[in-house]
């Protein structure tokens, strides 16, 4: 396989997945996007702000989060994200989504 569309299958393999990431993290505590940023690196999952706004932006249009601006002592206010209601009914399918493939995978892999 070249190697273009290797990187590709795995670039959009950790698209499909990064949704569900936030609303993982959201469903923990609120955060700013830096944190959120963070969150994200520190999985090994490497996002860059220009993925991450028109993601949260879409995912706040589903209803799934909202937000609210904070104040910071380290610049501009920031704007804090929280999972919704629909946000959580949202988590809970992928969820169920996520443990159905993880093991089909996991059938192939041990057969």
């Amino acid at each position: 396989m070249a190697e273009n569309s290797k990187d590709n299958i795995k670039s959009q393999m950790r698209k499909g997945m990064l949704e569900y990431c936030i609303l993982l993290c959201l469903s923990r505590r609120e955060a700013y996007t830096g944190e959120l940023l963070q969150q994200m690196k520190d999985a090994d999952l490497l996002v860059v702000e220009g993925t991450l706004y028109p993601l949260l932006s879409r995912m706040k249009t589903n209803g799934w989060l909202e937000y609210r601006w904070q104040e910071s002592t380290e610049g501009p206010p920031r704007k804090y994200y929280k999972i919704t209601e629909q946000g959580e009914l949202t988590l809970q399918d992928l969820e169920k989504e996520w443990n159905a493939i993880s093991k089909s995978i996991n059938s192939i892999l041990s057969a």
